[in-house]
């Protein structure tokens, strides 16, 4: 390689501290681009390398991090903060065991360094967990919600929140129950788990892809990522309108009305601080209109983001792990993606990673667990547009990136017209690709308190033509995003 001149070096340094700049205004993208000018220049600084995997760790594009962190160790096997960055890329990926290999490396070096003590620990304990999940599972084992006395559970008479009465929804419940967690108190657990065991009864008998039929002359109205922002999803029914029977969200015939909860495609819980309370008013409106309430999964119903990103620790904090563990057997079979008039079809993520795939392999897909690491299912949930053509490797690590001609085929060999799909924030809260063919639509507005986007969501009219109505945040109770979260800070001091 040839020696880089001092006029060079000292121009990739200037691009470093214009990322480094941008970094701390929360401008990631940007940063990434100067990181990249920097690298440009000067291919053999492990600094550039590690800096920009941090910030692509910042827009959760986890295997570019895990890619730029190995580069860094590749040019300075010494340099410490690489190691500690692709760590937590590994962790956040899921891939413990090879999470744990390098704080080991880390701790081995910094032995009085806290941060990277914290992390070995968490690694260690997780991978611990897993092989005793492991060595105790049977295949005849019977789900927490089929050996659940429920009905053993008393409710004391100090409760003042909402009563399931019979154990069935109705709408004073509901009703009673946004009151209630509005106010920031808890449901009763008796009726926490016989909500989410009558869920999962529910959605056990849906196909993986759900068709809806919005009537001529009616419309039907599309939300994004929620992410625990419960006061915005009660801002959003402000701005839609309540569901009820004088405002119909869709009309079933010209005879009667029913009332539709916009659907939300997916990642209801993570991040947002307030994400049970979320999740539980949609179960609660779901089993009150089970027609005509639609909850896609999202890469976030998962137990490696919902240990990471907070929902298991909130969850385990307001009530308890077995809790979580019940929540888990619900997310494992909310539907994977919708397809509205035989016109639109709904995706939390994207698409595939080969051609041919038909509506009806979609429907057949096996739900009823983790995602693997790759295949349709996997795909759905993880998978990202790009603006150029064909499939190229995720930058999170997981899915594909699939440019505007895969879409177009997609759609012309199912009949369709627009693929709708959420999974990333936009500025605006929606962004149009593929020549107006994919719309990405975002719900959590100012997501995580600090991005500064608006949220938005789509209404179709009948003949599937989209409006887009954007929104802003509104205040919450001063909880901050992620405080139930574990620390997984890639920075170290």
């Amino acid at each position: 390689m040839a020696e880089i001149s001092e006029e060079t070096l000292k121009k990739a340094e200037e691009f470093k501290l214009t990322a480094n700049d941008h970094f701390g205004k929360q401008k990631y993208a940007l940063a990434i681009d100067f990181y990249s000018k920097a690298i440009e220049l000067n291919s053999k600084n492990a600094v550039y390398l590690s800096n920009r995997a941090f910030a692509y760790a910042k827009l959760e594009q986890y295997g570019a991090a895990l890619q730029d962190a190995s580069a860094a160790i590749d040019v300075d096997p010494k340099y410490i903060k690489a190691y500690y960055r692709r760590g937590s890329a590994n962790l956040l990926l899921g891939k413990y065991k090879e999470a744990l290999k390098d704080f080991k490396k880390v701790v081995g070096i910094l032995p009085k360094n806290a941060e990277a003590q914290e992390k070995f620990k968490q690694c260690e304990k997780i991978v611990r967990q897993m092989a005793f999940e492991s060595a105790i599972a049977t295949e005849d084992e019977k789900p927490l919600s089929e050996t659940l006395d429920v009905e053993s559970i008393s409710v004391e008479s100090s409760y003042d929140g909402p009563h399931l009465m019979d154990g069935k929804v109705d709408l004073s419940f509901v009703q009673q129950l946004v009151a209630h967690l509005k106010a920031q108190k808890k449901l009763h657990t008796k009726y926490l788990y016989q909500i989410l065991i009558e869920m999962k009864k529910l959605l056990c008998k849906l196909p993986s892809l759900i068709d809806i039929e919005v009537p001529e002359g009616n419309s039907f109205s599309v939300c994004g990522d929620t992410h625990g922002q419960y006061y915005d999803l009660l801002n959003i029914f402000e701005i839609n309108g309540q569901p009820s029977i004088e405002n119909p969200y869709l009309c079933e015939s010209q005879m009667s009305t029913r009332k539709l909860i916009p659907p939300v495609n997916g990642d209801y819980v993570d991040r947002g601080s307030f994400s049970l309370e979320l999740v539980l008013t949609l179960f609660a409106y779901k089993l009150l209109y089970p027609d005509h309430v639609h909850l896609m999964r999202g890469n976030h119903e998962t137990i490696n983001m919902n240990r990471m990103y907070g929902f298991e620790g909130e969850v385990t904090q307001k009530y308890s792990k077995k809790c979580f563990d019940l929540f888990t057997e619900v997310f494992n079979w909310l539907p994977l993606s919708a397809c509205l008039n035989k016109k639109v079809i709904i995706v939390h993520g994207g698409l595939f990673s080969k051609d041919g795939v038909k509506l009806d392999d979609m429907r057949k897909i096996s739900r009823n667990r983790q995602p693997p690491d790759e295949g349709l299912m996997c795909e759905l949930l993880w998978s990202d547009p790009s603006p150029f053509p064909g499939r190229s490797p995720n930058k999170r690590g997981v899915g594909v990136a699939f440019g505007p001609d895969v879409t177009h085929k997609f759609l012309k060999d199912n009949n369709l017209q627009m693929v709708v799909r959420s999974h990333e924030v936009k500025e605006e809260g929606y962004l149009v690709e593929a020549d107006g063919k994919l719309v990405t639509v975002f719900s959590a507005p100012n997501y995580c308190d600090s991005v500064g986007n608006k949220g938005a969501l789509i209404r179709f009219d009948s003949q599937m033509n989209p409006k887009y109505v954007q929104f802003t945040a509104v205040p919450h109770p001063a909880i901050k995003p992620m405080a139930y979260a574990s620390n997984y800070n890639m920075f170290m001091k």
